[in-house]
């Protein structure tokens, strides 16, 4: 009886805790952004505002061109003086050769006597005076006597043959007030926050602990990857745990439509046209090259050309499909005779890149197939290989081999950079690239690996990524299974 009336305190303790832990790292976080972006702000605005004072000044100079020096400096003096100033206006200043300095605050550049009585100080001052005398073109962060640091922009203007830097600057103490400021307002405003979710974290620990439990199973799945769980709570319960758990599935259903609205880039079709249309051309180009092409060669281009504007047209119609392979209308699987279909997509795509293409031996048989969409997941695996090797050496083979009574593999190799290994099995994900290395060369989306991918598990096979065994270079293999060799008693 005792042992269970402690239970529920220590239950109560335990969360407090970590909701306490909890709020101070997300408090801690929090601020650090929210400070950084103050600041930031600030400073972009600074810039801004320094960038349109130099321009204005620039501007005031220009009927000055062609005048002496000294004239030069009486208009810059007449505006900036203009302008006095202030703790929190902008310091201008104009620096023109063979005459002195304009400014709105000229002692700042030593032209009033130092009043410090430290030597050692005024020496200091001295220093930093001369520095601001010396040019310096662009954004720079200073130390201005008497004011401290400063955000300085200082532009050569040419005025008639002479060069003259005009200069403005702000105080940076605006930007370390305002950090200190959000840095009270955090202090202040997290403690009264902390101990009052503290407390009501006590009172309500015990009695929300068995759905948090259930919601953490469902949050762990998610952050898995799985958008699909959703969180339940008993009927008749309208309390916060209920508002927590439809808040929480309101997220989900926003975040899974985000997903969905990714996939729909999909939709971009010169990703997955251009093969097939340089196939089309290339063929047509040799067709034409030839005076009087044999009729055989015309037929054989003409099957060729045929089977790419049907697969142009099927890819029009299904890359949205591609967001749903799981539907049963994906594929159109038929008996697909292997070595005429791989001889044929080899040889047009051979003639798509300057590369050296090999074809290993094709077995004999029939593989219960989608013939466009293998055509398609082989053409994206031989763009891959020829968009990461090199021109006239790069190697791109396509091999061949039955794996298994049923099953097929395809093998498509290149002697390019390859694949880090924690990458390997990411490289088929939608949208994902390994690096400059690897990354593609003429434009796409990075959906030619997803796409592989999708093809082979719609066909109950897979789709993995390698090392090349006999060299530097990359392996992808596609295995599929549905295959009937062609031999006695089959």
């Amino acid at each position: 009886m005792r042992l269970s009336s402690l239970l529920p305190a220590g239950l109560r303790w335990r969360l407090t805790a970590w909701v306490a832990g909890v709020m101070l790292i997300s408090a801690a976080a929090v601020f650090i952004v929210v400070y950084q972006d103050t600041g930031s702000q600030i400073s972009g605005q600074i810039d801004r505002d320094i960038t349109g004072d130099v321009g204005q000044l620039a501007q005031a100079l220009r009927p000055a061109a062609g005048q002496t020096p000294a004239r030069i400096a009486a208009v810059a003096n007449r505006y900036v003086r203009a302008q006095p100033y202030t703790a929190s206006s902008t310091l201008l200043f104009v620096l023109v050769p063979g005459a002195s300095t304009a400014s709105n605050h000229p002692e700042v550049f030593g032209a009033a006597p130092e009043l410090l009585e430290n030597s050692t100080e005024q020496a200091s001052e001295n220093r930093a005076a001369r520095l601001l005398l010396v040019p310096r073109l662009g954004y720079s962060t200073q130390h201005v006597p008497d004011v401290g640091r400063m955000r300085i922009l200082e532009r050569g203007v040419e005025l008639g043959g002479l060069r003259v830097v005009v200069g403005a600057g702000l105080p940076l103490v605006l930007v370390e007030n305002a950090q200190h400021g959000v840095a009270r307002a955090f202090v202040l405003a997290g403690a009264v926050v902390l101990v009052l979710a503290l407390i009501a974290s006590y009172l309500a620990g015990a009695w929300v602990s068995a759905p948090l439990r259930r919601m953490a199973t469902v949050a762990a799945r998610v952050d898995a990857g799985d958008l699909d769980p959703r969180m339940e709570v008993a009927r008749g319960r309208a309390d916060e745990v209920r508002v927590l758990a439809e808040s929480f599935n309101h997220m989900l259903d926003r975040l899974a439509e985000a997903f969905s609205s990714q996939r729909e880039f999909i939709a971009d079709a010169s990703h997955e046209l251009r093969t097939p249309l340089t196939v089309i051309r290339g063929q047509l180009e040799v067709l034409a090259a030839q005076p009087n092409p044999p009729e055989a060669e015309v037929r054989r281009v003409e099957r060729l050309v045929q089977a790419e504007v049907g697969r142009v047209s099927r890819l029009v119609d299904d890359l949205l499909v591609l967001t749903q392979a799981e539907r049963i209308d994906f594929l159109r699987t038929e008996p697909v005779e292997l070595p005429s279909f791989v001889v044929e997509l080899w040889d047009g795509l051979s003639l798509t890149a300057d590369r050296r293409f090999e074809l290993g031996p094709v077995p004999d048989g029939v593989l219960e197939a989608d013939p466009d969409r293998l055509a398609q997941a082989l053409r994206n695996l031989a763009r891959n290989a020829i968009e990461h090797t090199a021109e006239g050496t790069g190697l791109v083979r396509l091999e061949v081999q039955r794996v298994a009574p049923d099953r097929v593999r395809f093998a498509v190799i290149d002697n390019g950079p390859g694949i880090p290994a924690a990458e390997r099995e990411r490289i088929f994900e939608r949208f994902h690239r390994v690096d400059a290395a690897r990354n593609r060369k003429t434009g796409g989306a990075g959906l030619g690996l997803a796409i592989v991918r999708a093809i082979a598990e719609a066909h109950g096979g897979h789709v993995q990524a390698a090392d090349r065994a006999d060299g530097p270079g990359a392996r992808v293999e596609l295995i599929l299974a549905g295959f009937r060799p062609r031999s006695a008693g089959s």
